[in-house]
């Protein structure tokens, strides 16, 4: 079956998804807040490119909505299957540890599903921001995202560093 088509626009936030994850010490500290504290690594990375692609400001409101449509579908989709690779994790069986990597592959597509209804929350593209100023949105909305002893843990000062990084790096296109 095919892909539904998607415009360009909407691969944006999942795009710097995929290269922020990539990110040294990215990938670990976001698990680690999902597994540790419960957070929701969509929602994190949502609020951080959401200030990094000058859109903006996270609000209450707007982390309430992007939390009721991340919700949902990662309770029912994504978070079972997450469980299930994991618990396949180990499997001696080499059939098994293929099955695992289909597991994995829906459980990707599932967290896309998740970033392109996120995407439609998200604020007009501001023009003309610069580039400091994105990096503070994008770090003052992780701490919205967080809270205050969230954003004051050791993995939310890796994520910050890392996007202070990330954002004065050359990109290269998606």
């Amino acid at each position: 079956m095919a892909e539904p088509e998607i415009p360009p626009e909407d691969e944006e936030f999942w795009h710097f998804s995929l290269a922020f994850y990539d990110q040294p010490g990215v990938a670990g500290a976001l698990v680690a807040l999902q597994d540790r504290d419960g957070r929701d690594v969509n929602l994190m990375l949502f609020a951080l490119w959401l200030g990094i692609s000058g859109r903006g400001s996270l609000d209450g409101g707007l982390l309430a909505a992007a939390a009721q449509t991340a919700g949902r579908l990662g309770s029912e989709i994504v978070e079972p299957l997450r469980a299930l690779r994991r618990k396949l994790h180990k499997h001696p069986d080499g059939d098994v540890q293929k099955f695992r990597e289909a597991v994995k592959a829906l459980e990707l597509a599932g967290e896309k599903l998740i970033q392109q209804r996120l995407f439609r929350l998200c604020l007009p593209l501001q023009t003309s921001m610069p580039l400091a100023d994105r990096i503070t949105a994008a770090r003052r909305n992780l701490a919205v995202c967080l809270g205050p002893e969230g954003v004051r843990s050791g993995e939310a000062a890796i994520i910050l560093d890392a996007i202070t990084a990330f954002a004065a790096a050359p990109q290269r296109p998606a």
